[in-house]
């Protein structure tokens, strides 16, 4: 029994090998409970005593259910306080994600974007916030800390069963899971308020009728006196207007909010994208001379805004 579950643990571990057996490691009976609620696939559960499955919906499972040593469970876990309830889930599937409660009339027309996010508890407690103000989904790009990750699932507590989220996209492949109407709205902490700053954003109906015809005239550009019309890659980043977070429409059409890392920060690619759909880059106003906040912190206002909105 050891070598079986230490060999299972090892696959949910790694996140290659997560990956290919699309599998999931969850601690705790909060986390479980959640899971199976959501309509989560419970595969194999390991516990220490019998009455540590009291309060577990159990009933119309299959899953296989294993009593293994409390020392086996230390070894494996990554808190300081383990939990005696490890379970194996299936991955959810985001198309069949299982949340009654919840009228799809009361989703935001807005969709999150992660990029460069790598801490693990900022990214739970962005999954968290996003699942929380009601976010239509969350698409995470290459280079982001693997969200199946057990600290990200840990800081998430239970968000990431409520609301689809699809990894491992590169900027190519982000439009294709947006509205094709969408207009991106960068966060960005590197704002000088003296030089790019407006009070307010135009309303997305107008922003999606200068769009319309700026991809017209791309499509089909009048070169008459112009020989040198190309479609050349960017040398420089686009010129992009900042607005305080409350004074954009996130609510009138569908939006969606790109958030960087703390480190690495914005990606050009996302700066390209706000420039092509007509939106413009959003900050948070802070005093103090302060230069930003914790990226989970402010994707949490931001979301939050467009929710009362």
């Amino acid at each position: 029994m050891t070598f079986f579950f230490r060999k299972l643990l090892a696959t949910v571990k790694s996140k290659k090998r997560r990956d290919k057996e699309g599998l999931i490691l969850l601690e705790g009976k909060r986390l479980i409970k959640d899971a199976i609620k959501a309509g989560g696939i419970l595969e194999s559960l390991f516990f220490c005593h019998v009455e540590d499955l009291e309060g577990l919906p159990l009933q119309e499972t299959t899953a296989e259910l294993y009593k293994v040593k409390h020392k086996d469970i230390l070894d494996w876990s990554d808190t300081v306080t383990p939990q005696k309830v490890i379970a194996i889930f299936t991955r959810p599937d985001v198309n069949r994600l299982y949340t009654p409660e919840y009228a799809d009339a009361e989703l935001l027309p807005l969709t999150l974007i992660c990029d460069n996010i790598r801490d693990p508890g900022n990214m739970g407690t962005i999954i968290r916030s996003a699942a929380a103000a009601g976010c239509q989904k969350l698409l995470v790009t290459k280079g982001c800390v693997d969200v199946w990750e057990s600290k990200v699932l840990r800081a998430g507590a239970s968000a990431h069963f409520h609301l689809p989220i699809i990894k491992d996209l590169t900027w190519d492949l982000i439009p294709n899971y947006l509205e094709p109407d969408t207009v991106v709205f960068p966060a960005d902490a590197n704002v000088d308020v003296n030089n790019k700053f407006t009070l307010f954003h135009p309303p997305l109906s107008n922003v999606r009728r200068s769009v319309a015809a700026r991809r017209r005239q791309t499509e089909d550009p009048d070169t008459s006196g112009d020989e040198d019309f190309r479609h050349d890659l960017p040398t420089s980043l686009p010129e992009l207007v900042a607005v305080p977070y409350y004074s954009t429409h996130w609510v009138g059409g569908s939006t969606a909010l790109v958030v960087g890392g703390e480190t690495e920060g914005l990606s050009l690619e996302s700066l390209l994208l706000c420039e092509k759909t007509g939106g413009c880059r959003v900050f948070v106003p802070m005093l103090r001379n302060l230069d930003s906040l914790n990226s989970a912190v402010a994707a949490s206002v931001v979301l939050f805004e467009a929710k009362r909105q």
